[in-house]
């Protein structure tokens, strides 16, 4: 018997498959390409490996010798039967890339025995997981200390679960998918907004995927420029926090050493060595903060770190 329970997952589950387009995965990948030398890289939340191969897969493949890989691991999920497999180590990719396609024992979900195992033999996990499974996703990651690059919604930086990780620099965002609407492949079910068509191929546009990553990038340590010069007119205080209300990160002041709020934006620009992450949102009472009984939107306590002339 089918019960709304049932329909509503269904179309949580068709509304959480997003395939990623390739210029998405070439436009992140190309910071990391040291990153991955000597490396073995799992992506186990992949498409399809046959008519549809997943660009992640095909970005990998094609590059392999390029970013000098060790391995290549592709896992895909089939929830109505038995997941596939590619698994490939050596010095030179190979073109005939069917060969070494197999059958899973399971269906290929990332949280089975048989994929676990697969992620102990990597280095790096570069995937876009179910945005709904993403706390636990993000868990395994940690759990088995793996390198990873991979997308998410940008939202997930409010869970409670993420953001500590983000405050203790564990992980932060990557370069791209930051401020601009990104284009997913989407399946002929999904039901979601901002739908087009493109040769036939179905999209959808989201705005609120950016990279999430524990890999070094040069956009992290870069410095942002600071200018205008602290008054109590124009950064009022919180009623319930000891910090300054900035409300577009390109204000924060040059001069001004305490606590700063600022949006969560503010993430697209952080250097660990220029500001330190306090809090998120809440003040001392552990209510939201506010000014005057009115509460911006969500905010990140941060301190910038006074470097001595």
């Amino acid at each position: 018997m089918i019960t709304n329970k049932n329909l509503h997952q269904a179309k949580s589950i068709k509304n959480d498959e997003f395939y990623t387009c390739f210029e998405t995965v070439e436009n992140e990948l190309k910071h990391y390409k040291d990153s991955f030398k000597g490396k073995i890289v799992y992506c186990n939340c992949d498409g399809f490996l046959n008519e549809k191969k997943s660009n992640f897969f095909v970005y990998f493949s094609q590059n392999y010798e390029y970013l000098g890989l060790k391995g290549l691991i592709c896992t895909v999920r089939n929830p109505n039967g038995k997941g596939k497999k590619y698994e490939y180590y050596g010095n030179h990719h190979q073109n005939e890339q069917e060969k070494f396609i197999s059958d899973l024992e399971g269906d290929g979900d990332f949280r089975s025995d048989e994929c676990i195992e697969l992620l102990k033999k990597c280095d790096i996990v570069c995937t876009n997981p179910p945005f709904s499974l993403f706390r636990e996703y993000v868990a395994q990651l940690f759990e088995y200390n793996k390198q990873f690059l991979i997308i998410g919604n940008v939202n997930a930086i409010s869970y409670k679960e993420i953001f500590p990780l983000i405050k203790e620099n564990k992980m932060w965002l990557g370069v791209s998918l930051s401020a601009t609407k990104c284009s997913f492949i989407v399946n002929e079910e999904y039901d979601g907004k901002n739908v087009y068509y493109e040769n036939g191929v179905k999209y959808a546009k989201v705005n609120n995927a950016v990279w999430f990553t524990n890999l070094d990038h040069k956009k992290r340590h870069k410095e942002l420029l600071l200018y205008k010069k602290y008054n109590t007119e124009e950064y009022p205080k919180y009623d319930n926090y000891d910090a300054i209300e900035v409300s577009h990160v390109v204000d924060i002041p040059c001069d001004y050493y305490d606590c700063v709020g600022v949006p969560i934006t503010f993430l697209n620009k952080y250097n660990p060595k220029q500001f330190e992450i306090i809090k998120f949102r809440k003040g001392d009472d552990d209510k939201d903060l506010c000014i005057n009984g009115k509460c911006p939107y969500f905010r990140i306590i941060i301190k910038p770190i006074h470097k001595e002339n």
